[in-house]
């Protein structure tokens, strides 16, 4: 569920580059469509895992939340949760009143970036964990560390180039 879910979040930005998007004839609206769907499977997807998760400790008596990785994780499932609902009003503008959609779609892209990047650093820590290091080793293991590594990379440069750089152009 966690490639799932990181495949699932780094498609629904990645659908607003003009440069990787597989995409990219199709309108603004549509790509928005597409990112909310997206982003719906990720959040099933996050909700799902953490429940599996969960249970299966529930069952074998182990505790929760003892790792870096799983307090993250937490953290990120609960902030992927309220980034899906303040992303509402981008939706039904009206929810938003008081608010430029500029404005909004700024603080949805750049939330939206911290949350990618919690759910890639709850996905590293989770390849540090010993069950992952002790199954994967060599350089399979530097493959999968390097793959979300460059993902991130290149959602933050996404991002930052399509919503934060524009900004300080303006400034």
């Amino acid at each position: 569920m966690t490639l799932a879910f990181s495949f699932f979040m780094t498609e629904a930005v990645l659908l607003f580059s003009p440069h990787s998007s597989p995409v990219r004839k199709l309108s603004h609206k549509t790509k928005g469509r597409l990112h909310w769907v997206l982003q719906c499977l990720c959040v099933t997807c996050a909700c799902l895992g953490f429940s599996a998760i969960s249970y299966n400790k529930h069952l074998n008596g182990k505790p929760h939340f003892t790792s870096w990785h799983g307090l993250l994780g937490l953290v990120t499932v609960v902030i992927v949760g309220l980034q899906s609902l303040a992303a509402l009003p981008l939706i039904y503008i009206k929810l938003a009143k008081g608010w430029s959609l500029a404005k909004l779609k700024r603080y949805h892209a750049v939330t939206g970036l911290l949350t990618y990047l919690l759910g890639s650093g709850s996905l590293l820590l989770g390849l540090w964990s010993a069950w992952f290091t002790g199954t994967v080793n060599g350089h399979l293991w530097y493959l999968a560390v390097l793959c979300p590594s460059l993902s991130a990379l290149v959602v933050m440069s996404q991002v930052t180039n399509a919503y934060l750089a524009r900004k300080q152009m303006k400034s």
